[in-house]
């Protein structure tokens, strides 16, 4: 598709997204904005999960019919879609000063901690290739942490894309941990050594004899989530380095 094609030819999720279409004409009666129906639809998550969010209960919550949210979605897909790129919110700020190491760490680690804000927002499953407006804020900034090294361009998407997925699966991930609550948690460091071959597994109880799968119960949940995540972050970070050290030697 051409860039001087018609609004018409694109997709209506694309056309909502982007403000393309005018959301609420079809029928008699206009009661709502699509940003209304869209924070609804986050107060309905945030507040019950993933799982609740329907196009029935985003319409109780509004106090209108089920039938009068087709107004402005034309479907549960598509509510979810756009409602999640508007609870993402922004980007942060990016420093004009600094490295580029830098200026994706605080990148990476607010995406991170956007995503532990609200745990429906993992829960969503990645389906296409963000294209909504917010996605794109954060895309471009992503991008533009990376304005100033040598890398191409093809090597800055993958790298952006590579980082986020890395930030949503931990998010994701420390939101599930956090979900075995009790008995259902398993102590490795108590049962491990009672279950495991010596012969066939020294190195996960050479581990757990070092300490590596202990956990301080006392401690926050968020605070060693976020321990972990940013371990993972350092040295993919660290991988990026080393390509940008390549790149430089190559000019």
């Amino acid at each position: 598709m051409s860039s001087s094609a018609p609004d018409d030819e694109l997709p209506r999720n694309v056309q909502l997204a982007w403000g393309l279409s005018d959301p609420g004409t079809r029928g008699p009666r206009r009661g709502l904005t699509l940003d209304q129906v869209l924070d609804a639809a986050i107060t309905v998550a945030n507040a019950d999960g993933f799982d609740a969010l329907s196009m029935s209960r985003v319409a109780k919550e509004l106090g209108f019919t089920t039938m009068s949210l087709y107004r402005y979605v034309d479907s549960k897909d598509q509510l979810v879609e756009l409602a999640w790129d508007r609870a993402l919110g922004l980007p942060p700020e990016m420093p004009s000063e600094g490295t580029w190491r830098q200026r994706l760490d605080i990148w990476a680690t607010a995406e991170y901690r956007g995503l532990r804000a609200y745990k429906w927002l993992t829960e969503h499953p990645i389906r296409t290739a963000p294209y909504w407006p917010n996605h794109m804020r954060w895309l471009d900034a992503g991008l533009g942490a990376l304005s100033e090294t040598p890398l191409g361009e093809e090597a800055k998407v993958q790298i952006a894309l590579t980082t986020s997925l890395y930030v949503i699966s931990r998010a994701r991930f420390s939101w599930e941990l956090e979900s075995v609550v009790g008995g259902d948690r398993l102590d490795y460091a108590s049962v491990m050594p009672r279950i495991l071959d010596p012969q066939k597994y020294r190195f996960v109880l050479a581990a757990v004899a070092a300490g590596a799968f202990d956990s301080d119960e006392d401690e926050d949940p968020a605070a060693w989530h976020e321990y972990d995540f940013r371990f993972g972050l350092e040295r993919l970070l660290d991988g990026i380095d080393v390509l940008i050290g390549r790149s430089e030697e190559k000019r």
